[in-house]
């Protein structure tokens, strides 16, 4: 039953998009090792990929731990695609190795468990001059970016000059090349009977935030801390949904970072599949308008006409389709 089953699912997942229609090109930049949605969400981004919607081009992190570089590569690797490149940043936050950032390291028998070629972040590229290479490369106006960790790579990617891979500074660059930044960051509903939370990913490091949010040139799609919260991925998916393999990373990163039973708050997912299927209705989007970080990491909205700035909203017939979506693509299995 179970080879069925894969055999199915094989054929489900080699059908394209719509025909014509060119897979969204996509860069990832995480804190991934803070939190286990960031692996759930590089889960969702290949199998993404596997479907024909989008070509992951790279991987920068914001987390300062070597072993956080070396995880994307192991979870790159089981999915298949070991040379995409992984940036990580330099004199960053965070660099605590964190729950489950030790999977990179995990044997069974003195094997490997998931092999990779990466072994620390000191040994990757730095993220901005990675950057700066891949989006020299691309078609204008073609990539997607999809920031769900620190504001740190892209605000340094801002402030960028010229440089052997582009004579264009970082904000023209960026201009240039750049189609959409699709941000998990801040909040714009009321939370907890409160109408000024103040964000994680926003408040490790303000200063990026706030010059990210003044001078980036192009649409920015903020998914608020509340969509996460609304959009809990299930537990019961978790434990079942992902026995095709001995050991799956997304699983055991899962459990160490917080084992079931508990419906984990799926905000960095929601960043991804916006970026790749905006088109789709998985969410409603507000007038535009424009984001101002505070002093104190407040993202403040401000309605505009012709605005930058829109933020996610759902409802409760989006969120029923958007946990189904999320489930379906976490846990599809790798290609072969």
């Amino acid at each position: 039953m179970r080879m069925l089953l894969l055999a199915c699912l094989s054929l489900v997942v080699a059908v394209s998009p719509l025909s014509g229609v060119e897979p969204v090109r996509l860069i990832f930049d995480t804190d991934i090792g803070n939190d286990v949605d960031d692996v759930l969400a590089l889960g969702v981004i290949h199998s993404l990929q596997t479907r024909g919607d989008c070509e992951l081009l790279a991987v920068t992190v914001t987390k300062d731990n070597p072993k956080a570089a070396a995880f994307v590569d192991a979870v790159n690797t089981f999915y298949g695609r070991p040379d995409v490149p992984v940036g990580a940043v330099r004199n960053g936050v965070t660099p605590q190795e964190g729950k489950f950032l030790k999977l990179a390291d995990a044997q069974d028998d003195g094997k490997v468990r998931y092999p990779h070629d990466l072994v620390s972040g000191q040994d990757a590229p730095e993220a901005v001059s990675l950057l700066r290479q891949i989006l020299a490369r691309q078609p204008d106006q073609s990539v997607a970016l999809a920031q769900v960790g620190f504001f740190t790579n892209y605000c340094r990617l801002l402030q960028s000059p010229a440089d052997e891979h582009s004579p264009l500074t970082g904000r023209e660059l960026i201009a240039q090349k750049v189609q959409l930044l699709s941000i998990m960051a801040g909040s714009f509903q009321t939370i907890r009977d409160g109408n000024h939370y103040i964000e994680y990913n926003v408040k490790m490091d303000i200063p990026s935030a706030k010059l990210l949010a003044e001078q980036w040139p192009t649409p920015i799609v903020w998914s608020g801390f509340e969509i996460g919260i609304t959009a809990a991925y299930p537990a019961t998916s978790i434990e079942r949904d992902y026995e095709y393999v001995a050991h799956h990373p997304l699983k055991e990163a899962y459990y160490l970072y917080n084992p079931p039973p508990h419906d984990r708050p799926t905000w960095d997912l929601t960043s991804v599949l916006y970026a790749v299927c905006p088109d789709r209705d998985y969410f409603a989007l507000s007038a535009p308008g424009t984001v101002e970080v505070e002093d104190d990491g407040f993202t403040r909205f401000t309605p505009k006409q012709g605005g930058r700035d829109r933020f996610l909203i759902l409802d409760e017939v989006r969120t029923a389709r958007l946990r189904e979506a999320l489930v379906q693509l976490s846990s599809q299995p790798p290609q072969q």
